[in-house]
C-alpha cells in the first residue's frame, strides 16, 4: 500500500467473517481509532464487493480488507466497537447496497433522491430518475411529562447548508438531540470515476470548501505515493505554509462568530477584520482568497518572491499582536466567558469513547495532532507546538482556537524565513492500474484522509473521501444533554462541523 513518506502503515487482507472481527477487536484494544470506512465494486473482477476500514494508531495507519463472499452483500458491523462506524456503514449501504449486520438499519443519504434498490457506486448502476419524497424518517421519539420535541431544520436561516436537528426537551432542558444529515449528498465518488488521476485534485479542493488545501494535499500525497513522486523541499513547504493559513483564517472567523453567539459583536466585527486582511492577502500572493486551486500534482501552482515573503511576515506580526489582544478581551468579559464555561461540555473519557479527533478532541485532553504524531516535510523539522486543553467545554474550544492561531503564526514564519531554493513542481507520471494510495494530512478540523484507487490508462477506479466531521457530528447529540435549547448555537459553533465535507 503506497503511503507517503511520513506515514508508517500496513495493508491487511482479511478474508474470512472472522478475521475482520477479530482484527476490528484487536485495533481496539491496541488504542486505535477508526478512520474511516469504505465500500467497494470489485464484482466486474472477481465477482465480489469488499469493505475497507482504515485505523488510526499514534504512530501508524492499518488498512484492513475484507471481500465478501461472492454473492454476498453483508458484512459483520464494527459499531458495537467503534460508534463512528455506524454512520459510515449506513451511508456505505445507501450508495453500494451492502449492509452491515445488526445495528442502525435506516438509511442515511438517500432521503427519496433515488429508488430503493438502486445503488450509485455499483458498477452497473444507471442513471436514475428522482423518486417522490420518501416517508417520514423514524426519528427515535422520547415520551414522558412534559416533553415535547422541537424540529430545527433542515432549512436554516442565513447561509448555511441544511441538516435537521431534532430535539426532545423538557421545559428548554434538553433530554435527546437527535441529528439527520445527508441533505448536501453530491455523488463525489461518482464524479471522481469521471475524471484523471492528474484532474482529481480539483474535485477534492472543493469538497468542503474550507478545507481546501488539506483535501487537495491529501489527493496529491495519495497520487504521489502510488507513483513514487517526491515533491520539493519548496512545494511542500510551500503547502504547508497554504495550510497553516487555512488553519488561521477558520480559527478566526469561529473566534468572531463564538463571541457573536454568545452577545459580544465586538468580537465579530474584529476577527471578521482580521480574517478579511488575511484573505485578501492570500489573493495578493497566492492568487486567490480561497486556495481551492493551489495544490497541484507533484506541488504548488504559485511561487513566493522576496516581496511577497515580506508581506506575509510583516501581516503575521500584526495579527499575532491583534489576536492577542482580543483573547485578553475575551477571557476578562464576564459575560463571554459566563456562557462559555461548562456549555456543551465533552469529557476525556466520553471523547475517547466516541472516537473524537481533531481540534474537538484536542480540546477534551487528547493529545493527537498529525503534524507531531506523523510529521511530513517541513513539519518534521520545525517540531510544532501541540495545543491542548482539558475542560472540553466551549471555553476549552475557544482557548484553542487562539493557541492554534498563535503556533500557526509562528510556524508560518519560520517556513518563510527558511523557505527552500528550487522547483515548486515536479512531474506526476500516470498511476499504474489496480494500485491503492493513502493521503493523510492534518486538516484544521483534524485528520483527513483521501484514499485512492488507481485504474487503467490514468483514470481513477475509486477514490474515497473522509472529512473529520463524521467522527464529530455525532458528539453533538451527547454534548447538548442537560444544556439549554438556546445554547445549541454556541455549542454547535465551537465545533464548526462540515455538512459539505460529511455528505460527499
Amino acid at each position: 500500500m503506497p503511503l507517503p513518506a511520513n506515514v508508517r502503515g500496513r495493508r491487511l487482507l482479511a478474508p474470512e467473517r472472522e478475521q475482520w472481527s477479530g482484527m476490528a477487536e484487536s485495533m481496539k484494544a491496541g488504542g486505535a481509532g477508526l478512520l474511516t470506512l469504505w465500500g467497494t465494486d470489485d464484482r466486474d473482477r472477481d465477482g465480489r464487493f469488499r469493505i475497507h476500514a482504515a485505523y488510526l494508531l499514534p504512530n501508524e495507519v492499518v488498512l484492513v480488507e475484507h471481500p465478501l463472499p461472492a454473492g454476498a452483500a453483508t458484512y459483520p458491523g464494527l459499531a458495537p466497537l467503534f460508534p463512528v462506524a455506524a454512520r459510515l456503514q449506513r451511508a456505505t449501504a445507501d450508495l453500494l447496497g451492502i449492509a452491515a449486520e445488526g445495528g442502525d438499519a435506516r438509511g442515511w443519504l438517500q432521503h427519496g433522491r433515488w429508488p430503493e434498490q438502486a445503488f450509485p457506486l455499483r458498477r452497473d448502476s444507471a442513471p436514475v430518475e428522482r423518486v417522490a419524497e420518501s416517508g417520514p424518517y423514524p426519528f427515535v421519539s422520547v415520551s414522558g411529562d412534559g416533553v415535547h420535541e422541537i424540529p430545527v431544520g433542515p432549512v436554516h436561516a442565513g447561509t448555511i447548508e441544511p441538516g435537521h436537528f431534532r430535539f426532545s426537551v423538557v421545559g428548554e432542558k434538553v433530554l435527546r438531540l437527535e441529528e439527520r444529515l445527508g441533505y448536501t449528498h453530491k455523488g463525489v465518488a461518482k464524479r471522481f470515476e469521471q475524471l484523471s488521476q492528474h484532474e482529481g485534485h480539483r474535485l477534492a479542493a472543493r469538497l468542503s470548501g474550507d478545507s481546501a488545501v488539506a483535501f487537495s494535499s491529501a489527493y496529491c500525497a495519495a497520487l504521489e505515493a502510488i507513483t513514487g513522486t517526491a515533491l520539493p523541499p519548496r512545494a511542500a513547504a510551500l503547502r504547508a505554509l497554504a495550510l497553516e493559513r487555512e488553519r488561521i483564517a477558520n480559527h478566526l472567523g469561529d473566534l468572531g462568530a463564538l463571541g457573536n453567539d454568545a452577545g459580544f459583536a465586538l468580537g465579530l466585527t474584529q476577527f471578521s477584520r482580521l480574517k478579511e486582511d488575511l484573505l485578501r492577502a492570500n489573493a495578493e500572493v497566492l492568487g486567490a482568497r480561497y486556495l481551492l486551486d493551489l495544490v497541484i500534482p507533484g506541488g504548488v501552482a504559485t511561487d513566493l518572491t522576496e516581496e511577497r515573503k515580506r508581506v506575509l511576515v510583516q501581516q503575521s506580526f500584526l495579527l499575532e499582536t491583534a489576536v492577542l489582544g482580543l483573547r485578553s478581551l475575551y477571557d476578562e468579559h464576564p459575560g463571554l466567558q459566563d456562557r462559555f464555561r461548562d456549555a456543551g461540555r465533552l469529557d476525556l473519557a466520553l471523547a475517547e469513547r466516541l472516537g473524537a479527533v481533531g481540534m474537538a478532541a484536542r480540546a477534551s485532553g487528547i493529545a493527537r495532532d498529525l503534524r507531531i504524531d506523523m510529521p511530513w516535510p517541513p513539519y518534521d523539522r520545525l517540531a510544532p507546538t501541540l495545543v491542548v486543553q482539558t475542560a472540553g467545554d466551549v471555553a476549552a474550544r475557544v482557548q484553542l482556537r487562539f493557541g492554534e492561531v498563535v503556533e500557526s503564526l509562528r510556524l508560518c514564519r519560520a517556513m518563510l524565513e527558511k523557505l527552500p531554493d528550487g522547483a515548486i513542481r515536479i512531474e506526476v507520471p500516470v498511476a499504474p492500474p489496480d494500485r491503492l494510495g493513502l493521503g493523510l494530512i492534518e486538516g484544521w478540523r483534524g485528520p483527513v484522509l483521501i484514499a485512492l484507487h488507481s485504474g487503467e490508462q490514468g483514470a481513477i477506479r475509486r477514490c474515497h473521501a473522509h472529512d473529520p466531521s463524521w467522527q464529530n457530528w455525532p458528539l453533538l447529540e451527547h454534548v447538548i444533554l442537560d444544556n439549554i435549547v438556546p445554547d445549541f448555537p454556541l455549542i454547535n459553533k465551537s465545533f464548526n462541523l462540515s455538512y459539505s465535507g460529511h455528505d460527499g
